[in-house]
C-alpha cells in the first residue's frame, strides 16, 4: 500500500522481488508459450515488481504485442501477498485463465504459490436453487417453463449445470452451451434475488460459494472492474483481502467505474415492486407503493427527456412519495422469524422494494457529487431516470488508491503526449509524479500518493509500418450525417485498398449510409455493417476474405483483432467528441469549467483522444502488418486541440495527400 499517512508502506511488509527473479521467471514463461521475449516487456516488468515491493502507484503503457500480460502476472506470483488482476473484457479475463496463466505456472513449478481463481458478478454463475426449485413469479407462484426453443434451451442450460455441480465444475457462463441472454436469465440470478448461502438449500454446492472459496485459498484472483469498484468503492466485500491490484485494460476503468456506481429506476419498476410485495404484505403499504408508481409515471411524463440541472418541482416530489412509500413497505415485510414464506418469491420481492427504496433516496438527494438525468426511451422502451456520480476519481483516491498498490497498464495511457490525463482521471495528481526518485513537485506531502509513469514503447515501427492519412480538403462533418464528399473520398479508399478496411463510424446511421454507398459503387466486394449479424460472425467472415470491408460503431473501436492482410485500411469518419445532450459527459464539462479548468479538453477532448488511439490501434497487430488509418474529419489538421490528439496516436507517417495515400493503399494491395 502506498507510504502515506498511518496506513504502512507495502515495503515494510514485502521483501524485494529481485530483477535477475524476475528475468528468469519471465524467460521461462516466454519460452514455454512459445513467444519472443521483448526489452520493453522486461522493463515493465521489473517497474511492475519495484512498485509492488516499494508501495509505489505505476501507470505503464506497453504498446500492442509488447507481452504485457506476462510483464505484470510474472512479479504478480513473485508477489509475497496475494494480488488481484482486473481487466475490462471477458476476452482479455479468459485468455488470462485458459492460456497465460496456466503456462506461467508450469513455468514457475514450485518455486512460488502459483494458486490462482477467477472471481466474477453473481449473475455470471448458474444458480442451483433457481434451476431445482424454479422461478417464482411476481406474485410468488412458480412460473411454468418456457415453450419452444426457449423452453429446450433451458432444459440444456439445466442440464449443463447439474453436470458442472456433479463434476465440481465452475458454472460460469462462458462454458455454457450457446444461449442467448434472455435464456440464461432463466437459469442465473443477480445479488438481490439470492438467498444467500445460509439460507440457501444448496449453498454448500453453489457456484459462487464455491468460487469464493476458491479465491481465498489463492494467491493471484483474475476478476473485472466492475466487481473491483463494488468491492473496493461501493464497499460491498466480494474479493479477499489483497495487497495489490494490477488493473489491464485501464483505459477503460474510469467507464467501468462510472457504469457500476450508475442506478436506473422506471415507474414499472416501482409498479413491479409493489405488486410482488402483496403476497407478503398485510396491510396497504404495498397498495400505498403502487399509487406512487402511478405519481411517478405521471411525472415523468411531464418532464423532458435529458439532464436536470434542477430537478423539476413535480419530479422531486414524486420521488420523495416513491421513497418514503418503499420504506414503509419494506417496513411492513413480517420479520422472517415471524414468516413462513422465508423463501426465494419473498426475498426477491423485498429485495427489488429494497432496490427501488435504494435508487428512489438516491434520486431525491439531488446531490451536486450525482448528475440525474432522464432517458429518451423508445417504441417498446418506457422512459428512465438514470443517476451517475459527477466523477469517480475522488471515491478511487480516498477508497483504493490509498489504501492499496495499484498499478495500472493499457496500450493507450498516455493522452496527449503525457499520463496527467487518464492519471487526473482515475485519482492520483499530476504534481505527486515521481521521476528519478524524485517528486516532480519537489516535496512529498502527508497524503500524497506518488506514482511513476512509464512508457514502454512498442515493438511495431509505426513510422515504416503505417500512414496517418487526415483527409483535410473535406469540409468539417455537420449534424446530418456523412455528406456526398465523404462517402466519395471513402468509395475511393476502399477501391483502392481493395477491400481490406475496418470502418470506425460515430453513428449506426453513418456505417449503415456508408455501407449502402461502398456496396452500390464497388459492387465486387464484400461490405458488411454492425448489425447484419453478430459481432463474432461479422468478424469471422471480415478475417476470411480480404476483399471484404466491415463497418460499425463503438464496440469495433476497442473490440477487434483482426492482424494481417484482412485488415489494411481503417477509416475513421469524424473525430469521436461526445455528444452534446450526452447528460454525464456535458456535466462533467461544465463541472470543469466551473473549477477553472478547460472542460473542453479535460472531457470532450481527452474523450475523443483514447477513442481514436484506441481506434487507431486497430490497424497495426503485428510487425509484419502494414497499412493507412484515414480521418476524414480536417479538423484534426485544422483546429487547435488537433495537436494534443495527434499526440494520443501511434507515431505514425502522416500526410493529408489523397493521391499519396491511394497510391500507397494500391501497392499494399498488389495492384
Amino acid at each position: 500500500m502506498p507510504p502515506t499517512s498511518a496506513t504502512s508502506s507495502a515495503a515494510t511488509t514485502s521483501p524485494t522481488v529481485g530483477a535477475g527473479a524476475v528475468r528468469e521467471v519471465l524467460a521461462g514463461a516466454v519460452s514455454a508459450l512459445g513467444g519472443t521475449q521483448r526489452d520493453g516487456q522486461v522493463a515493465m516488468a521489473e517497474a511492475v515488481a519495484e512498485a509492488m515491493t516499494d508501495g509505489r502507484h505505476l501507470l505503464v503503457q506497453a504498446g500492442t504485442g509488447t507481452g504485457k500480460s506476462l510483464a505484470y502476472l510474472v512479479p504478480s506470483l513473485l508477489h509475497e501477498q496475494r494480488v488481484v488482476v482486473a481487466t475490462a473484457t471477458l476476452a482479455l479475463q479468459h485468455q488470462l485463465v485458459e492460456r497465460d496463466i496456466p503456462r506461467l505456472v508450469e513455468a514457475v513449478g514450485d518455486r512460488v504459490d502459483a494458486s490462482y481463481a477467477v472471481l466474477k458478478g453473481r449473475s455470471n454463475y448458474a444458480c442451483l436453487h433457481r434451476i431445482r426449485e424454479g422461478v417464482p413469479d411476481e406474485q410468488g407462484a412458480l412460473v411454468e417453463m418456457p415453450s419452444g426453443s426457449m423452453g429446450q434451451k433451458v432444459l440444456e442450460l439445466r442440464a449443463w449445470a447439474e453436470e458442472e455441480a456433479e463434476a465440481g465444475g465452475s458454472g460460469e457462463r462462458d462454458n455454457a452451451p450457446r444461449h442467448t441472454d434472455r435464456e440464461w436469465r432463466q437459469v442465473s440470478v443477480g445479488h438481490r434475488d439470492c438467498l444467500g448461502a445460509a439460507k440457501c438449500p444448496f449453498g454448500q454446492e453453489c457456484f459462487v460459494e464455491l468460487a469464493r472459496e476458491k479465491a481465498h485459498r489463492s494467491h493471484l484472483i483474475v476478476t473485472n472492474h466492475s466487481l473491483l469498484a463494488i468491492d473496493a468503492i461501493e464497499g460491498v466485500p466480494m474479493i479477499p483481502d489483497y495487497d495489490v491490484v494490477v488493473i489491464d485494460e485501464a483505459h477503460e476503468l474510469t467507464a467501468r467505474v462510472t457504469q457500476a456506481a450508475t442506478d436506473e429506476l422506471s415507474a414499472s419498476d416501482v409498479e413491479r415492486a409493489a405488486r410482488r410485495s402483496q403476497r407478503f404484505v398485510d396491510g396497504s403499504e404495498a397498495d400505498d407503493l403502487a399509487d406512487a408508481a402511478d405519481t411517478l409515471r405521471d411525472a415523468i411524463a411531464e418532464s423532458v427527456p435529458g439532464r436536470f440541472e434542477r430537478v423539476p418541482e413535480q419530479l422531486a416530489d414524486a420521488l420523495v412519495l416513491v421513497r418514503d412509500a418503499a420504506r414503509a413497505c419494506l417496513s411492513a415485510y413480517p420479520k422472517e422469524s415471524d414468516s413462513s414464506d422465508a423463501d426465494a418469491g419473498r426475498t426477491q420481492a423485498r429485495g427489488s422494494v429494497q432496490e427501488v427504496f435504494a435508487n428512489a433516496e438516491r434520486m431525491a438527494a439531488d446531490l451536486e457529487s450525482d448528475v440525474l438525468w432522464l432517458s429518451e426511451g423508445g417504441e417498446r422502451i418506457p422512459p428512465r431516470l438514470c443517476v451517475a456520480p459527477l466523477q469517480v476519481w475522488g471515491p478511487m483516491r480516498d477508497k483504493l488508491l490509498t489504501d492499496k498498490t495499484v498499478v495500472f497498464t493499457s496500450a493507450t495511457l498516455m493522452l496527449g503526449g503525457d499520463f496527467n490525463s487518464v492519471a487526473t482521471s482515475v485519482g492520483l495528481k499530476p504534481s505527486e509524479r515521481v521521476i528519478d526518485g524524485q517528486p516532480v513537485a519537489g516535496s512529498s506531502s502527508e497524503g500524497s500518493l506518488p506514482w511513476r509513469g512509464l512508457d514502454v514503447g512498442s515493438p511495431f515501427d509505426y513510422g515504416q509500418q503505417a500512414i496517418l492519412y487526415v483527409a483535410r480538403h473535406l469540409p468539417p462533418p455537420g449534424r446530418d450525417g456523412l455528406g456526398k464528399a465523404q462517402l466519395d473520398e471513402i468509395a475511393e479508399l476502399v477501391d483502392a485498398a481493395d477491400g481490406r478496411t475496418l470502418g470506425l463510424f460515430s453513428s449506426r446511421r453513418a456505417a449503415e449510409a456508408a455501407a449502402e454507398a461502398v456496396r452500390e459503387r464497388l459492387p465486387h466486394l464484400t461490405t458488411l455493417a454492425q448489425g447484419d449479424a453478430q459481432l463474432p460472425e461479422l468478424a469471422k467472415q471480415f478475417v476470411s476474405d480480404p476483399h471484404t470491408c466491415l463497418f460499425g460503431t463503438l464496440s469495433l473501436w476497442q473490440g477487434l483483432d483482426v492482424p494481417g492482410d484482412t485488415c489494411q485500411l481503417v477509416i475513421i469518419d469524424r473525430i469521436p467528441f461526445p455528444r452534446p445532450d450526452d447528460p454525464l459527459m456535458s456535466a462533467r464539462q461544465k463541472a470543469a469549467d466551473k473549477a477553472g479548468g478547460n472542460g473542453f479538453m479535460q472531457v470532450a477532448a481527452t474523450h475523443a483522444a483514447l477513442l481514436m488511439a484506441q481506434g487507431a490501434g486497430r490497424l497495426i497487430r503485428t510487425t509484419s502488418d502494414r497499412g493507412v488509418v484515414a480521418v476524414l474529419d480536417p479538423r484534426l489538421a485544422t483546429a487547435r486541440y488537433g495537436g494534443f490528439l495527434k499526440a494520443s496516436l501511434p507515431p505514425m507517417w502522416t500526410t493529408t495527400d489523397p493521391a499519396v495515400v491511394r497510391k500507397a493503399l494500391t501497392r499494399l494491395a498488389g495492384g
